[in-house]
Protein backbone atom coordinates (compact mmCIF):
# COMPACT_ATOMS: atom_id res chain seq x y z
CA UNK A 1 0.00 0.00 0.00
CA UNK A 2 2.72 2.66 1.26
CA UNK A 3 4.63 1.87 -2.06
CA UNK A 4 1.71 2.10 -3.76
CA UNK A 5 0.99 5.72 -2.59
CA UNK A 6 4.74 6.64 -3.03
CA UNK A 7 4.43 6.16 -6.96
CA UNK A 8 1.59 8.11 -7.18
CA UNK A 9 2.83 10.90 -5.95
CA UNK A 10 5.97 10.76 -7.40
CA UNK A 11 5.29 12.29 -10.54
CA UNK A 12 3.67 15.40 -8.95
CA UNK A 13 6.47 15.63 -6.48
CA UNK A 14 9.52 15.15 -8.94
CA UNK A 15 8.26 18.42 -11.43
CA UNK A 16 7.95 20.10 -7.78
CA UNK A 17 11.41 19.55 -7.17
CA UNK A 18 12.86 20.17 -10.94
CA UNK A 19 11.50 23.72 -11.10
CA UNK A 20 13.13 26.84 -9.77
CA UNK A 21 12.75 27.66 -6.21
CA UNK A 22 11.79 31.74 -7.20
CA UNK A 23 8.84 30.07 -9.35
CA UNK A 24 7.28 28.39 -7.00
CA UNK A 25 3.91 29.30 -4.82
CA UNK A 26 1.80 27.57 -2.86
CA UNK A 27 -1.32 26.67 -1.62
CA UNK A 28 -4.02 24.46 -0.10
CA UNK A 29 -7.22 23.87 -1.65
CA UNK A 30 -10.44 21.83 -0.08
CA UNK A 31 -13.55 20.40 -2.62
CA UNK A 32 -16.62 18.45 -1.89
CA UNK A 33 -18.93 17.44 -4.92
CA UNK A 34 -20.88 14.19 -6.01
CA UNK A 35 -19.25 11.18 -7.91
CA UNK A 36 -21.04 9.37 -10.77
CA UNK A 37 -20.48 5.96 -11.60
CA UNK A 38 -20.35 4.53 -15.01
CA UNK A 39 -23.75 3.50 -15.97
CA UNK A 40 -24.40 -0.33 -16.37
CA UNK A 41 -23.88 -0.24 -19.88
CA UNK A 42 -20.65 0.69 -20.32
CA UNK A 43 -19.49 -1.06 -16.91
CA UNK A 44 -16.46 -3.49 -17.02
CA UNK A 45 -17.10 -7.41 -17.89
CA UNK A 46 -17.48 -8.99 -14.84
CA UNK A 47 -18.66 -6.01 -12.98
CA UNK A 48 -20.37 -7.65 -9.59
CA UNK A 49 -22.61 -5.02 -9.49
CA UNK A 50 -24.04 -5.81 -13.29
CA UNK A 51 -23.94 -9.35 -12.20
CA UNK A 52 -26.48 -8.89 -9.23
CA UNK A 53 -28.67 -7.52 -11.96
CA UNK A 54 -29.52 -10.63 -12.75
CA UNK A 55 -28.47 -13.52 -10.50
CA UNK A 56 -28.51 -17.14 -11.76
CA UNK A 57 -31.19 -18.87 -9.73
CA UNK A 58 -32.95 -22.44 -10.46
CA UNK A 59 -32.08 -21.41 -14.56
CA UNK A 60 -33.68 -17.96 -14.27
CA UNK A 61 -32.99 -14.32 -14.04
CA UNK A 62 -33.50 -13.22 -10.45
CA UNK A 63 -32.76 -9.69 -10.52
CA UNK A 64 -31.75 -8.29 -6.55
CA UNK A 65 -33.82 -4.61 -6.84
CA UNK A 66 -31.44 -1.56 -6.64
CA UNK A 67 -30.38 1.56 -9.03
CA UNK A 68 -26.37 1.39 -9.97
CA UNK A 69 -26.38 5.37 -10.43
CA UNK A 70 -27.18 5.27 -6.10
CA UNK A 71 -23.64 4.00 -5.85
CA UNK A 72 -23.11 7.84 -6.84
CA UNK A 73 -22.72 10.28 -3.74
CA UNK A 74 -21.09 13.35 -1.85
CA UNK A 75 -17.33 13.63 -2.20
CA UNK A 76 -14.80 15.95 -0.17
CA UNK A 77 -10.94 16.21 -0.08
CA UNK A 78 -8.06 18.06 -0.08
CA UNK A 79 -5.10 19.16 -2.26
CA UNK A 80 -1.16 20.61 -1.39
CA UNK A 81 -0.46 23.04 -4.44
CA UNK A 82 2.69 24.00 -5.96
CA UNK A 83 3.03 26.63 -8.80
CA UNK A 84 5.08 25.67 -11.64
CA UNK A 85 5.96 28.95 -13.21
CA UNK A 86 2.89 30.78 -15.18
CA UNK A 87 1.03 28.23 -16.44
CA UNK A 88 1.78 24.86 -14.69
CA UNK A 89 1.06 23.39 -11.37
CA UNK A 90 1.43 20.06 -9.55
CA UNK A 91 -0.83 19.20 -6.63
CA UNK A 92 -1.05 15.89 -4.02
CA UNK A 93 -4.16 15.21 -2.81
CA UNK A 94 -6.88 12.80 -0.59
CA UNK A 95 -10.09 12.51 -1.14
CA UNK A 96 -13.16 10.14 -0.28
CA UNK A 97 -16.31 8.79 -1.26
CA UNK A 98 -18.88 6.39 0.67
CA UNK A 99 -22.35 4.83 -0.67
CA UNK A 100 -24.31 1.96 0.89
CA UNK A 101 -26.91 0.59 -1.26
CA UNK A 102 -30.07 -1.44 -0.04
CA UNK A 103 -31.05 -4.29 -2.28
CA UNK A 104 -34.33 -7.09 -2.70
CA UNK A 105 -35.02 -9.84 -4.63
CA UNK A 106 -37.41 -9.59 -6.98
CA UNK A 107 -39.19 -12.27 -7.41
CA UNK A 108 -38.41 -14.37 -3.57
CA UNK A 109 -39.57 -13.35 -0.19
CA UNK A 110 -39.08 -14.85 2.92
CA UNK A 111 -41.62 -17.22 4.68
CA UNK A 112 -43.26 -14.46 6.69
CA UNK A 113 -43.58 -12.22 3.78
CA UNK A 114 -40.48 -9.84 4.55
CA UNK A 115 -38.22 -8.85 1.94
CA UNK A 116 -35.53 -10.87 1.54
CA UNK A 117 -32.82 -7.55 2.24
CA UNK A 118 -29.46 -6.74 2.13
CA UNK A 119 -26.56 -4.03 2.24
CA UNK A 120 -24.49 -3.20 -0.94
CA UNK A 121 -21.62 -0.74 0.38
CA UNK A 122 -18.83 0.98 -1.52
CA UNK A 123 -15.85 2.97 -0.11
CA UNK A 124 -13.16 4.76 -2.16
CA UNK A 125 -10.24 6.57 -1.24
CA UNK A 126 -8.20 8.55 -4.14
CA UNK A 127 -4.66 9.43 -3.20
CA UNK A 128 -3.51 11.36 -6.36
CA UNK A 129 -0.92 13.51 -7.96
CA UNK A 130 -2.07 15.75 -10.58
CA UNK A 131 -0.44 18.37 -12.92
CA UNK A 132 -2.56 21.37 -14.48
CA UNK A 133 -1.77 23.73 -17.13
CA UNK A 134 -3.57 26.79 -17.69
CA UNK A 135 -3.23 28.29 -21.19
CA UNK A 136 -4.61 31.83 -19.51
CA UNK A 137 -1.84 31.93 -16.53
CA UNK A 138 -2.24 31.72 -13.15
CA UNK A 139 -2.93 34.87 -12.14
CA UNK A 140 -5.42 36.09 -14.61
CA UNK A 141 -8.88 36.93 -13.41
CA UNK A 142 -10.45 34.25 -14.95
CA UNK A 143 -8.24 30.63 -15.30
CA UNK A 144 -9.70 27.89 -17.18
CA UNK A 145 -7.24 24.76 -17.13
CA UNK A 146 -6.88 21.07 -18.36
CA UNK A 147 -4.91 18.38 -16.34
CA UNK A 148 -3.79 15.23 -16.33
CA UNK A 149 -2.59 13.05 -13.33
CA UNK A 150 -2.54 9.42 -11.44
CA UNK A 151 -4.36 8.01 -8.80
CA UNK A 152 -4.21 5.29 -6.18
CA UNK A 153 -7.69 4.17 -6.02
CA UNK A 154 -7.74 2.12 -2.24
CA UNK A 155 -11.03 0.69 -2.13
CA UNK A 156 -13.44 -1.87 -0.42
CA UNK A 157 -16.91 -3.11 -1.09
CA UNK A 158 -18.99 -5.38 0.64
CA UNK A 159 -22.81 -7.40 0.68
CA UNK A 160 -24.23 -7.83 4.00
CA UNK A 161 -27.42 -8.88 4.98
CA UNK A 162 -29.75 -11.75 3.80
CA UNK A 163 -29.57 -13.57 0.22
CA UNK A 164 -31.04 -16.64 -1.29
CA UNK A 165 -28.50 -19.93 -1.69
CA UNK A 166 -29.38 -20.33 -6.39
CA UNK A 167 -28.88 -24.14 -5.87
CA UNK A 168 -31.40 -24.99 -2.27
CA UNK A 169 -33.39 -21.18 -2.15
CA UNK A 170 -32.63 -21.46 1.21
CA UNK A 171 -32.50 -17.54 2.55
CA UNK A 172 -29.52 -17.60 4.93
CA UNK A 173 -27.73 -14.41 6.25
CA UNK A 174 -23.53 -13.24 5.95
CA UNK A 175 -21.23 -10.71 5.01
CA UNK A 176 -18.88 -10.72 1.76
CA UNK A 177 -16.03 -8.43 1.75
CA UNK A 178 -13.22 -7.13 -0.82
CA UNK A 179 -10.72 -4.60 -0.86
CA UNK A 180 -7.96 -3.49 -2.57
CA UNK A 181 -5.35 -0.35 -4.00
CA UNK A 182 -5.63 0.33 -8.14
CA UNK A 183 -3.73 2.88 -10.29
CA UNK A 184 -5.31 4.46 -12.57
CA UNK A 185 -5.26 7.83 -15.19
CA UNK A 186 -7.36 11.08 -13.88
CA UNK A 187 -8.14 13.43 -16.49
CA UNK A 188 -9.72 16.83 -15.64
CA UNK A 189 -10.69 20.24 -16.68
CA UNK A 190 -11.99 23.31 -14.86
CA UNK A 191 -12.00 26.95 -14.48
CA UNK A 192 -11.02 29.15 -11.29
CA UNK A 193 -10.97 32.64 -10.26
CA UNK A 194 -9.61 34.83 -7.78
CA UNK A 195 -11.50 36.21 -4.49
CA UNK A 196 -8.96 38.74 -3.46
CA UNK A 197 -5.42 38.35 -3.12
CA UNK A 198 -4.96 34.88 -1.34
CA UNK A 199 -8.36 33.01 -2.44
CA UNK A 200 -9.98 31.10 -5.72
CA UNK A 201 -13.13 29.71 -5.77
CA UNK A 202 -13.67 27.19 -8.98
CA UNK A 203 -15.44 24.07 -10.32
CA UNK A 204 -13.73 21.16 -11.63
CA UNK A 205 -14.39 17.44 -13.40
CA UNK A 206 -12.42 14.39 -13.07
CA UNK A 207 -12.52 11.18 -15.21
CA UNK A 208 -11.14 8.25 -13.99
CA UNK A 209 -11.50 4.87 -15.28
CA UNK A 210 -10.07 1.67 -13.05
CA UNK A 211 -11.21 -1.90 -11.91
CA UNK A 212 -10.65 -3.92 -8.55
CA UNK A 213 -10.58 -7.42 -8.56
CA UNK A 214 -12.98 -9.46 -6.34
CA UNK A 215 -13.08 -13.44 -5.12
CA UNK A 216 -16.05 -15.01 -7.59
CA UNK A 217 -16.29 -17.39 -4.66
CA UNK A 218 -17.80 -15.14 -2.50
CA UNK A 219 -19.15 -12.73 -5.20
CA UNK A 220 -21.53 -12.95 -8.66
CA UNK A 221 -19.26 -11.09 -10.15
CA UNK A 222 -15.28 -11.08 -9.89
CA UNK A 223 -14.39 -7.12 -10.72
CA UNK A 224 -15.93 -4.21 -9.41
CA UNK A 225 -15.65 -0.83 -11.80
CA UNK A 226 -14.56 1.75 -9.85
CA UNK A 227 -15.00 4.54 -13.03
CA UNK A 228 -16.66 7.19 -13.21
CA UNK A 229 -16.95 11.10 -13.46
CA UNK A 230 -16.75 13.42 -10.33
CA UNK A 231 -17.95 17.14 -10.18
CA UNK A 232 -16.28 19.62 -7.64
CA UNK A 233 -16.40 22.88 -5.99
CA UNK A 234 -13.43 23.92 -4.61
CA UNK A 235 -11.87 26.73 -2.64
CA UNK A 236 -8.01 26.96 -2.94
CA UNK A 237 -5.49 29.46 -0.54
CA UNK A 238 -2.66 30.62 -2.27
CA UNK A 239 0.27 31.52 0.04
Amino acid sequence: MKRVIISTLAAAALVVCAAPARAQDQGFSVNFGYFWPKGEESRTSGDVLVANKCLDVTFVCEPQLFDIDDFGGGTFGAEYIVGLGRFLEASGGIGYTHSSVPAIYERFQDVDGSEIDSELTLKVIPITGIVRVFPTGRRAPIQPYAGIGIAALRWHYSESGEFLDPQTLEIFRDQFKGDGTEVAPVFLGGVRAPIGDSFLIGGEVRFTNAEGDLDPSQFQGDRIDLGGTTFLANLTWRF
